[in-house]
């Protein structure tokens, strides 16, 4: 049993969200409290309590051997951002030496050794970084990327027994770009984001204000730093607004997805904590109906239960309910939002205590044709992503570009102070999203009385004799069918031999009868035709074998390039 004693929900400190004019500042007025952030094992035990206070003084030595080292004002340094007191400290020590921290991702348990090189090399390339800096035990995978990019690469544990000389650091101003974040979700990948402080600072104090932080306030979170919604929402935002923290490792939690929960139950003081969609339906799958959730959890100081960075589906916030409403949750904690890297993070919220919200909108309204009267409609539950932060703009334009009124499907455009300054050295890709101040989502949705509904992404919509199709209807029809689960299906159109267009589903097997998968495939087939009226290409793959972005979701452009190219190989079926 541990000896350490975590940090407190509270001190003497008043609480100030985030009305800093840079990140700096915030640094320096969370030092002055008594909280921090607070580390915990695969068994989610504490193992490392690391004060603002402390984080400081490691962030100041830091950034004097960064400006002893060469780094100047403006260069990148590339961060692998592992949950560690390490990266914190070196995420801040960039911005007190006046460069931009750029967060780079771990390697997952899919992709391999060669794959991560190539994708670390990749980011790398566009971030041009004076020097990388990256954990011990990912020595060989790191310094192989850099050599390709040709920048210095350093394990930080060797990096903090240089010298720290008594060097004075640049001044930051609300304009500088604070740090570089490459957008998982990105089309244009990899391209980053630069946020500036002033950016940054407004997403923060709005996101705090929204959700309505205060005294007592704790979170737990699991969610990687390498993406914006466990970088900002769940690290910077915590600096920002003086909150401590309960970190699980990511890759722990995918083992031991209920540990999560415990921490939340066990840490009296807990009220928020976030996933995407996919952490709660991994949950709710996981518990098993005879265990007595209410002797091992107490949800019930969870207040705000944040949902985003995925579609929100409503079926998977009902099973986790139903499993966890004896533990004390509530369904009135969910808090759906809606945000993106190039708006730095959140755009839109969910007000506290309204919980998920859902209309039903007729399938022919999201594909802008008009309804078969020979068949039955059919609707798809569509989930409110709350109301705008504070100074942020959100409207709704259809493809003359003309704004679009309430309950009209068109796509999502936002201005605020959170946009991003630019992409990274991109000015074509920039002026592409970037118009007059407003931002190009790329996201498919309407509003309705303030608050905003989304439908799909753009570019994932599968266009087929002239009617639009959601591949997240596909992939939820498919899910329905017995033995899989929320991420087995990737659906996207493919060119047939005739020209036209067909809907493809790649799906995760794991039977391995012949005739078994043949009966699946016949399944799938017909439970496409039933959503979309027409026949499709059904591929049976390996489980583990789709893509997913940094965030864990799926990634249907990566599946398609991936499927098209022959590097993944389906199951060879009779016909």
């Amino acid at each position: 049993m541990t000896d350490l004693i975590a940090t407190p929900n509270d001190c003497p400190l008043p609480r100030r969200r985030a009305d800093f004019s840079t990140f700096v500042e915030a640094i320096d007025y969370a030092a002055g409290s008594e909280k921090g952030l607070n580390f915990h094992d695969m068994r989610g035990e504490l193992a490392c309590v690391y004060p603002y206070a402390q984080m400081r003084a490691d962030a100041a030595a830091m950034a004097r051997r960064l400006v002893a080292g060469g780094v100047a004002k403006g260069d990148r340094v590339a961060l692998i951002a592992d949950t560690a007191p390490e990266f914190a400290a070196l995420f801040c020590a960039a911005i007190y030496a006046g460069a931009w921290p750029v967060p780079l991702p771990l390697p997952t348990t899919f992709g391999g050794r060669e794959n991560y090189i190539d994708q670390l090399a990749g980011q790398l390339a566009s971030a041009d970084p004076t020097i990388l800096l990256y954990p011990p035990e990912l020595g060989e995978m790191s310094a192989a990327a850099a050599a390709r990019q040709g920048c210095e690469a350093v394990d930080w544990a060797s990096f903090a027994e240089r010298e720290a000389p008594e060097i004075a650091l640049p001044e930051a101003s609300p304009d500088d770009i604070c740090y570089l974040q490459y957008s998982s979700g990105s089309t244009r990948f990899p391209t980053g984001v630069t946020v500036t402080h002033r950016a940054l600072l407004h997403n923060l104090y709005g996101h705090a204000t929204m959700m309505n932080v205060g005294n007592g306030d704790r979170i737990v979170s699991w969610l990687p730093w390498y993406h914006d919604m466990g970088l900002v929402g769940c690290f910077l935002s915590l600096i920002a607004n003086q909150m401590s923290v309960d970190y699980l490792k990511t890759e722990h939690f995918a083992r031991r997805p209920l540990a999560w929960l415990d921490l939340i139950s066990r840490n009296e003081g807990t009220t928020l904590s976030y996933s995407p969609t996919f952490g709660y339906d991994i949950c709710a799958r996981r518990i098993s109906s005879q265990s007595s959730v209410a002797d091992r959890f107490d949800l019930s100081r969870w207040r705000v239960a944040g949902n985003g960075a995925d579609m929100i589906r409503p079926d998977v916030m009902q099973s986790f309910v139903n499993c966890f409403a004896p533990a004390g949750f509530r369904a009135s904690a969910f808090t759906p939002s809606y945000g993106l890297a190039e708006a730095t993070l959140a755009v839109t919220v969910m007000p506290p205590g309204e919980g998920i919200r859902v209309e039903l909108v007729e399938e022919e309204r999201l594909s802008g044709t008009s309804r078969d009267l020979s068949r039955p409609a059919r609707y798809r539950a569509i989930v409110n992503c709350g109301k705008p932060l504070p100074d942020m703009e959100v409207e709704i334009r259809g493809e003359d570009g003309h704004r679009r009124g309430d309950h009209q499907i068109g796509t999502v455009w936002c201005r605020g102070p959170s946009v991003m300054h630019s992409y990274f050295r991109n000015a074509e890709a920039t002026a592409e999203c970037l118009v007059g101040g407003w931002l190009d989502t790329g996201d498919m949705g309407y509003m309705a009385q303030g608050y905003l509904f989304i439908v799909g992404r753009a570019k994932d919509m599968i266009i087929i004799n002239g009617k639009n199709h959601w591949p997240q209807d596909i992939e939820w029809a498919v899910e329905q069918l017995p033995g899989f689960n929320h991420g087995d299906i990737a659906a996207f159109a493919v060119e047939m031999a005739n020209g036209e267009e067909a809907p493809a589903v790649l799906v995760h097997c794991r039977v391995s009868d012949p005739d078994e998968r043949i009966r699946l495939r016949d399944a799938i087939r017909d439970k496409v035709r039933s959503i979309t009226g027409m026949n499709c290409v059904v591929e049976l793959v390996p489980p583990r074998t789709l893509p997913r972005t940094s965030s864990g979701k799926l990634s249907r452009a990566k599946a398609k390039r991936l499927y098209l190219s022959g590097e993944i190989e389906p199951f060879t079926l009779a016909a």
